[in-house]
């Protein structure tokens, strides 16, 4: 066998040519070779690699040939050492270059690092800037507007200046932040000097929206109103028009979300249980959003207390909140274009304004008298009397029966089945009151929820560009630990406790599926230990499960899977399917086809656009029909996906217009009504408007608090 591949060739030439040699284990040992190192060849030849003994002397001749054959060996040692020399020096350059290289990803992961550092801080010094100093035109309007508030509160002007200096900051609060952004630390009486020297102004155009709610999205969040009413009063405010919240002042809020906050130092009373009680009133900007907070003194525990509902004495909590919030804004001197209310903990307030504030008569006790209503005149069939038990009253009906417009938060059910099939005893006054019912969809918030822009994503991507939507997706099956093969579709799933899977039927559907070639990706909540169980019952290579939530993880699960598996198209509180169209993956039911989408003809009116759009695409579809869809016929699925995310769902579109409509609708029957009989118009020249989510749903959401 030849020896000549034994060692690398090297070409002894320019140092910078000795860096082509081929790299080595820069860990191995080398020994220098013997001086005589021979090989005997199979013809019996010798060559100067063998270590066979010397010949013995054969005399001159002999002689002769040794001194040819030492000769030969001395060239061939010098040779050797050439070698070895060439071979440790390429052997030291190549240890130098992988240090070099060593060093090199040290320092870009390092630099990579500090790139990430400075990021953070930059992102960081801009929000406390935002914070501190670069306040936007909402934020100096808001506390503008507060600020009035406390001087009203505190006897410095009265409720007609305080009405003039308030529609004065709403109309020329684009001008604003120059002049008053510097001014805000000021005492009030020298703000006050300032205001009343500013007379630039624009003809206001927009509503004034005053929400009276129970909950609200960072600050205090059990169920869907608190996301509802975040995003609802983004979107007003990002077209125009003025809202602002009044929320009970609950010991779990987090505070930390409220700029500005503080206290108003002025007497706040309001009437309960047959007497004037104490109130302290806060204030402060949520995300752009004027928030006012009423705490009361006396009934200091009615918020002070562990979860906000499910307490048995919520009436008399809601009840004081309710006529609290009424008498601050009184007082005060507001005049909202509309009254929101929400749910039955502040229906009541329809009934107060109209029979007490409007009319301005307090009667004795029972229930409703405690916050000065008269039970006698309230408690009838056409008022408050509940249709089934009798002998109670109805909250959330005598707020349909005051109200101006119904707003009904259903993102499927049409307003016909509302009504008969899911009105939990409501379904006489909803039918009389019919005309008041409006049906809106929930949304979600398409700022943070975007697949061009998200920064949680690897790549953005969009209808135009859809190449970083299959990025996302391997990104995703990396994450995981799945196979990454490009054929294999990705089904993804948030579920959670209030996600309301059942996990006996969603066995059986992860497994069919697979059999079919799926991979799932689970997310779920740490909280949730059935989840684990769950795991355990489908075990499967091609199914991953994260148990602790991540910002992050869901925005890619959004973006990396085809399909997203949903418990229920009407989801308000996690907005599944809507996130689902926007990222580009089909939300599909667990169920095979759900019922409540094949209504007959005659149930097919008055129904969301949502509604119509999962109707005659992904709602009627089970997953496996889903699944079959997209391995035969791409072109059309891949068509159904673009058409999808080119609609808006958000709380921008059909949400907002159906909102804005009721409070239009509002003011024009109210404008009506002012015009035929003048007793009418209430001496704060207000309407109102209640608003009930999704008497199901609303109902459903109260039984599993």
């Amino acid at each position: 066998m030849s020896m000549a591949t034994l060692i690398n060739p090297v070409i002894p030439s320019s140092p910078s040519r000795r860096f082509s040699i081929p790299l080595t284990n820069p860990n191995s040992h080398f020994v220098k070779a013997p001086s005589l190192l021979r090989c005997v060849r199979k013809n019996g030849e010798i060559n100067g690699l063998s270590r066979t003994p010397p010949p013995m002397d054969n005399g001159g001749e002999d002689d002769a040939e040794t001194s040819l054959e030492e000769s030969s060996n001395v060239e061939l040692e010098s040779k050797n050492n050439e070698i070895w020399r060439l071979f440790k020096e390429a052997q030291q350059n190549i240890l130098y270059l992988n240090k070099q290289r060593v060093t090199a990803v040290d320092e870009l992961n390092k630099a990579k690092r500090e790139k990430q550092l400075l990021l953070n801080k930059i992102e960081q010094l801009e929000k406390e800037n935002k914070r501190v100093s670069g306040k936007d035109n909402l934020v100096v309007c808001w506390e503008l507007l507060l600020r009035i508030d406390s001087m009203v509160l505190g006897g410095m002007v009265s409720t007609e200046e305080a009405s003039k200096l308030r529609r004065m900051v709403i109309d020329s609060k684009v001008s604003l932040v120059d002049v008053f952004s510097g001014l805000l630390q000021q005492r009030d009486a020298e703000l006050l000097t300032e205001l009343r020297h500013f007379s630039e102004g624009s003809k206001r155009k927009g509503y004034h929206v005053i929400h009276i709610c129970t909950e609200m999205e960072p600050l205090i969040s059990v169920g869907p109103l608190a996301p509802y009413i975040t995003g609802l009063s983004h979107a007003l405010q990002r077209k125009g028009h003025l809202v602002e919240v009044i929320l009970p002042k609950y010991a779990s809020l987090d505070l930390d979300e409220v700029q500005g906050l503080r206290e108003i130092e002025a007497d706040s009373y309001s009437f309960f249980n047959g007497q004037l009680h104490g109130n302290r009133i806060w204030t402060g900007v949520v995300r752009g959003i004027g928030v006012t907070f009423i705490q009361p003194l006396y009934f200091s525990s009615f918020f002070n207390r562990d979860g906000i509902y499910d307490h048995p004495d919520d009436f008399e909590r809601f009840t004081y909140f309710s006529r609290a919030s009424l008498d601050y804004i009184a007082k005060s001197g507001k005049q909202p274009d509309v009254l929101h209310l929400h749910n039955w903990e502040t229906a009541i307030v329809g009934p107060l304004f109209w029979d007490v504030f409007a009319k301005q008569c307090l009667d004795e006790p029972d229930k409703l008298a405690l916050c000065g209503l008269d039970p006698g005149r309230l408690h009838r069939p056409d008022r408050f009397q509940d249709t089934a038990k009798t002998h109670l009253v109805n909250i959330l009906k005598g707020g349909v029966v005051y109200s101006n417009k119904v707003i009904v938060m259903s993102s499927m059910h049409s307003k016909g089945r509302i009504i008969h099939s899911m009105s939990h005893g409501l379904e006489p006054t909803l039918t009389m009151h019919k005309e008041k019912l409006l049906v809106a969809p929930y949304g979600f918030d398409n700022s943070t929820w975007d697949p061009s822009t998200d920064k949680f994503l690897p790549v953005n991507y969009s209808t135009e560009n859809m190449r970083g939507k299959y990025a996302c997706k391997v990104a995703l099956q990396q994450q995981a630990g799945i196979s990454t093969h490009a054929s294999s579709i990705l089904v993804g799933c948030i579920i959670s406790e209030v996600s309301g899977f059942d996990l006996e039927k969603l066995k059986a559907v992860v497994r069919n599926a697979t059999r079919e070639g799926a991979q799932f990706v689970f997310l779920g909540n740490g909280t949730y230990r059935a989840l684990r169980s769950f795991q355990e019952a489908v075990e499967d290579s091609n199914v991953k499960f994260f148990y602790n939530y991540d910002e992050a993880l869901s925005h890619l699960v959004f973006a990396g899977s085809d399909i997203i598996l949903c418990h229920s198209f009407h989801d308000p509180l996690l907005q599944v399917p809507l996130k689902a169209l926007r990222y580009g993956a089909a939300p599909v039911s667990e169920a095979s086809g759900d019922n409540h989408l094949r209504y007959s003809s005659d149930h097919d009116h008055e129904i969301t656009r949502f509604s119509q759009f999962m109707r005659s695409t992904f709602g009627v579809m089970s997953l496996s029909q889903a699944l079959d869809e997209m391995k035969n016929n791409p072109s059309t699925w891949k068509t159904k996906i673009l058409n999808a995310m080119k609609k808006d769902f958000s709380w921008d579109s059909e949400c907002y217009e159906t909102h804005v409509s009721a409070y239009t609708a509002v003011k024009k029957s109210m404008m009506l009504a002012i015009n035929e009989d003048q007793r009418i118009s209430s001496v704060f020249g207000m309407e109102k408007l209640v608003s009930s989510p999704e008497i199901t749903s609303a109902m459903t959401f109260y039984e599993t608090r």
